[in-house]
């Protein structure tokens, strides 16, 4: 019974390691470590809009693919689309950004 157990095992370790380093992942990603970098870079740079009060982290959509980051949602003026562009820029692993923000035109409210 242990044996058969050991087995199984070392079969899927054998598996995940002849498969996985080859696949294509997602979006013509050549392996695993570059999906996981670029899940990693949108996540630091989500992060970044958060702790920033200079932009509206919800109201941006941060997604990578191979180091090129690609901002877009709505910005509140063309100082809040910049400095998103200058935050995804600062974080390690960027290799570009393609700011596709737009410009959202202020709300106004009439109260009657």
């Amino acid at each position: 019974m242990r044996t058969n157990l050991m087995l199984a095992t070392a079969f899927s370790a054998l598996a995940a390691l002849t498969v996985l380093p080859g696949c294509a992942v997602n979006r013509d990603q050549s392996t695993v470590g570059e999906y996981i970098d670029d899940a990693t870079i949108t996540t630091r740079v989500k992060a970044q809009f958060v702790e920033s009060k200079l932009v509206d982290a919800a109201a941006i959509s941060v997604e990578t693919l191979n180091g090129e980051v690609m901002l877009s949602g709505f910005a509140k003026s063309a100082s809040e689309k910049a400095e998103a562009e200058r935050i995804a820029r600062s974080v390690k692993g960027v290799k570009s950004v393609r700011n596709a923000l737009q410009i959202r035109a202020a709300e106004t409210h009439n109260q009657s």
